[in-house]
């Protein structure tokens, strides 16, 4: 999430140029490094006045009201379904229930980041800051993180989600592990899924070393945040539950919430192609070869909180997701018209690319002798 003005039309475009005139990698096809010419550096400036007359980078307050509304309802559904269940088994089939409405809590997070929901960047943080607290991350981490991968991404040593140090999702990367790591690294598609259980931990990790480390992120507040919500939940689910159920149910929870959120933000770029400082690209063309949509009817826009339209989101992050759908074939039509690579596949075989793409990449250290 990049730091954006305001206004959609105006803020889109600005980027654009910044990016344009900053950017390095491929300009037409995944192999051609050439420097974009004067032509390819104006598509964005086209393609973004095409978007704007279309009224596509307008908020949908309506839209997200409803989606709030509902949200909220589902958590508080969960909340009383647990009291009323007590200490029970069935207490997992709530976690489950909570880990969906974690990932969709968490979406509308992403969409406060990149101020798609309210006019001001203000009113978008402050819903950003509380629905972090909700689900305990750091917003402050996470913004400056999805902002760097906005800017480079799959950029082999500047993109943060390229950074996991447990896989490699690069050749380079493959070579560069060793110990523990190597061995996930020879099995890391078939690691990737379970992996992926402690995502959730991670990301929670990860928010309490910021507030702890980071100067960057306003450490007062979000500490507050974050000891509250571990509070409260901790509290709550270690009162009504015992101790094996208490343990099973926050399992579950985090675990499951992990996958979500894994398997959502994941397909949008692994397996698509990367790059170094070597190649030379503008804004359009980066933002398109390293992404990748997925087919699906409003049902994937949900399940997927909008990530589904994973090129039309990096092209315009400011775009409120109900938009996207909409966006989707002016930005394909426009690609194709300029013979730019636009990668679109269903949801299981998004996922097929993904795992082929570790296991490629694993494929030398496997045939490697060991040291």
């Amino acid at each position: 999430m990049r730091t954006v003005a305001p206004e959609p039309g105006d803020a889109a475009l600005r980027e654009g140029k910044q990016h344009m005139s900053t950017s390095a990698a491929p300009t037409g096809t995944r192999d051609n490094p050439a420097t974009p010419s004067p032509a390819q550096r104006s598509d964005y400036a086209e393609l973004s006045r095409i978007i704007r007359d279309a009224g596509l980078l307008k908020r949908r307050h309506g839209r997200y009201a409803v989606k709030f509304v509902l949200t909220a309802l589902a958590f508080a559904g969960g909340c009383v379904a647990f009291a009323l269940l007590g200490d029970s088994w069935w207490q997992l089939g709530t976690a489950v229930f909570f880990a969906v409405v974690y990932a969709q809590i968490s979406f509308l997070g992403h969409d406060a980041g990149h101020k798609q929901i309210f006019d001001t960047a203000r009113a978008n943080d402050r819903v950003g800051y509380a629905v972090a607290g909700l689900v305990g991350i750091s917003y402050g981490w996470w913004m400056g993180k999805h902002t760097r991968h906005h800017a480079n991404p799959n950029h082999e040593h500047e993109d943060p989600d390229l950074d996991i140090p447990i896989l490699a999702f690069t050749r380079g990367q493959a070579r560069d592990r060793s110990g523990f790591v190597r061995w996930t690294v020879k099995h890391q598609a078939a690691l990737f899924f379970p992996l992926l259980l402690l995502e959730g931990l991670s990301l929670h990790w990860s928010g309490i070393e910021a507030v702890w480390q980071d100067k960057a992120v306003s450490r007062r507040r979000e500490a507050a945040l974050l000891i509250v919500h571990f509070a409260v939940y901790l509290t709550a689910v270690f009162l009504v539950l015992s101790p094996p159920i208490a343990i099973a149910f926050i399992a579950v929870h985090q675990g499951l919430w992990g996958v979500y959120m894994g398997c959502s933000f994941a397909p949008g770029h692994k397996g698509m192609p990367t790059y170094t400082d070597a190649k030379s690209l503008d804004f359009l063309r980066k933002q398109v070869l390293t992404s990748r949509n997925i087919r699906g009817g409003p049902w994937v826009d949900v399940a997927l909180g909008g990530l589904n339209h994973q090129i039309e989101h990096h092209l315009f992050p400011t775009m409120p997701r109900p938009n996207l759908r909409r966006a989707q074939p002016l930005v394909r039509e426009f690609c194709l018209r300029r013979g730019i690579e636009y990668a679109q596949c269903g949801l299981l075989r998004t996922y097929g690319h993904v795992l082929q793409h570790l296991h490629e990449v694993g494929a030398p250290l496997r045939e490697a002798p060991a040291r």
